[in-house]
């Protein structure tokens, strides 16, 4: 990653940006915040992406360096899909990793605005099973139609990218191989549902096999009926997440509104 090329104190920040891209970083802080409040970091490894409203090439990203909790609106990183940095003022630079990941979805999905990758323990144990996540309860129904990418080491490399892009297709989840889950929504808490949910899914998955009972699973004809019901309603705001979101959001300023710095 190039050096920051334009960099003020944190108080600063806000009167450089619009007020739209203000916003969505207060959005993503928040997400970041609630990823750390649900258990699914991984110390300071992982990432959570934003497009910057209004472009097309620009998106905001952590600094490789903080953890979730210490994340807020002026601490978060500007840079653009070919890695040059717009707005720095961490003192930290942009993972590799998070780069080659997010810049590819970002470049090509223009419809989707937040990208989330995690290692949580469960995703990590799914990825690495053969027959992946199976659709065995309601919450795993919205990724009947999950993507996978295989493993190809550390995501560092820029070829990779071609290849990110080329398995995830249309799809909004996907589960990298024995590595972990990445989603894109088209708002960052549409984003944040789907991690939650990829989440709970994974979870109840282990531990319906931890009892080693053999698993019930609905006819198939049921599973798809269920997840065009969830692609028909993918603007509802219960299901795209967004009234969760907001009542997420009056939790996080109740513990601390400090992401909102």
């Amino acid at each position: 990653m190039e050096a920051s090329s334009a960099t003020a104190p944190p108080s600063e920040v806000r009167g450089q940006v619009s007020a739209a891209e203000w916003q969505a970083r207060v959005e993503l802080a928040a997400c970041y915040r609630l990823t750390e409040l649900f258990g699914m970091t991984d110390l300071i490894a992982n990432h959570i992406s934003c497009r910057v409203p209004g472009t097309h090439d620009q998106f905001l990203i952590n600094p490789f360096g903080m953890l979730y909790d210490e994340i807020d609106a002026s601490s978060l990183i500007k840079i653009d899909v070919e890695g040059r940095t717009i707005l720095n003022t961490s003192g930290y630079g942009v993972n590799a990793a998070g780069f080659v990941i997010h810049g590819a979805v970002h470049k090509a999905r223009p419809e989707i605005a937040c990208v989330a990758h995690t290692h949580t323990p469960a995703g990590m144990a799914v990825s690495a099973l053969k027959g992946g996540l199976v659709p065995m309860a309601q919450t795993a129904m919205p990724f009947l139609h999950l993507a996978y990418h295989d493993f190809e080491g550390i995501a560092d490399e820029l070829d990779e990218q071609q290849r990110i892009v080329r398995d995830l297709g249309g799809n909004n989840a996907m589960i990298l191989r024995n590595h972990g889950l990445l989603v894109g929504g088209r708002s960052v808490g549409e984003a944040f549902s789907l991690l939650y949910r990829l989440e709970r899914a994974c979870q109840v998955q282990l531990m319906a096999m931890a009892s080693n009972s053999e698993l019930t699973l609905p006819p198939r004809q049921v599973m798809e009926r269920t997840y065009a019901k969830y692609q028909a309603r993918k603007d509802d705001p219960v299901v795209n997440g967004e009234l969760a979101w907001t009542a997420l959001l009056r939790r996080l300023d109740r513990i601390d509104p400090s992401y909102r710095h």
